[in-house]
């Protein structure tokens, strides 16, 4: 029995050894295969690729040298070749077209509490189709009187069709020497930067000016007087201001109240600034439209001080500066 059993076994070893060692060979050959289609297709596809790697190789020399051959033209584009959807730089214009053109004057004309009138006259009296003109009345004249003044602006007919006349809706209470009125001054340069168009000297006036000369014969004037200059009266030479304007501190109610009041001083003293020179003048201005984009950014002080120490104070504005004693 246990001989039997001996000889089943050593049969049935062989023959799983032999099965095994065929599975191993049709997995081998499998393999095999498949590693052969995989390169037959990475050599086709890098066969493929050098072919058209040649083919635009070729195409280009072809290209280069048919343009070669042809004749050269301008390479500045036409309007055509323009880009549309680009958006093109704003064109600087150049010295000579700037100043052969009749001058244009923006104006600030401002009044407070009974100088509705004087300022329509004043306004009559100044007024060209030319130039800009915006026109405040501050907090102290009544509503009614405001209101007039924006219906006798809107009632002209010249005005209406024109358009070069403004109102400040939103008007502000100024009080003397402080620094509301250089803010008054800086808001309506904003509101003709912003919707005047193109003009070249910012005139500061009040209700109660009137001028000497006619408007064409001031344009006219001014036609040949190059852009750049600013005409401000204004000195270093400060003498008594420098201990009444200079060192002493005020407050200005215009800042925070309803209620018109005069500017009081702080029994604090503040020392003269060392680091740069202080620079006093009219508050009156005619100052040029590249000065004016500068002043609305700078810092606000006294009126009669100002503008002056603004302009005076850097290199790039001093080259414009034209005093009134020059003139």
């Amino acid at each position: 029995m246990s001989l039997c059993l001996s000889t089943v076994k050593t049969h049935i070893l062989p023959n799983r050894f032999i099965h095994n060692l065929c599975v191993l060979q049709q997995m081998e050959s499998t393999l095999k295969q498949q590693l052969h289609q995989k390169k037959k297709k990475w050599f086709l596809l890098l066969i493929a690729s050098l072919f058209f790697s040649s083919l635009l190789i070729i195409l280009s020399i072809f290209v280069s040298h048919d343009l070669l051959l042809l004749p050269h033209f301008s390479s500045k584009p036409t309007e055509s070749q323009r880009p549309i959807f680009v958006e093109s730089k704003i064109p600087v214009p150049t010295v000579s077209s700037t100043e052969n053109r009749v001058p244009r004057l923006a104006y600030l004309i401002s009044g407070s509490t009974g100088d509705g009138e004087s300022l329509k006259r004043t306004l009559k009296a100044l007024y060209h189709p030319l130039n800009q003109y915006v026109v405040h009345l501050d907090l102290e004249a009544s509503a009614a009187e405001r209101m007039d003044l924006a219906r006798f602006v809107e009632g002209d007919g010249v005005f209406r069709e024109i358009g070069n006349v403004r109102v400040v809706v939103r008007s502000n209470l100024v009080t003397y020497r402080g620094p509301t009125m250089v803010s008054n001054t800086l808001h309506a340069a904003a509101i003709l930067l912003k919707e005047g168009g193109d003009w070249d000297w910012f005139i500061n006036l009040s209700a109660s000016d009137y001028p000497l000369v006619t408007q064409d014969d001031l344009l006219h004037a001014l036609s040949s007087v190059p852009r750049h200059l600013n005409f401000i009266d204004h000195t270093s030479d400060i003498g008594w201001k420098e201990f009444q304007r200079a060192k002493p501190v005020i407050i200005d109610p215009g800042l925070y109240s309803l209620q018109k009041s005069d500017v009081f001083w702080v029994s604090e003293k503040r020392s003269v600034p060392s680091a740069f020179k202080l620079f006093t003048g009219q508050f009156g201005l005619d100052d040029a439209l590249s000065s004016i984009h500068r002043l609305l950014y700078m810092g606000v002080g006294q009126p009669p001080k100002s503008s002056p120490y603004v302009l005076c104070k850097f290199p790039l504005l001093t080259r414009g500066i034209l005093s009134y004693g020059h003139l």
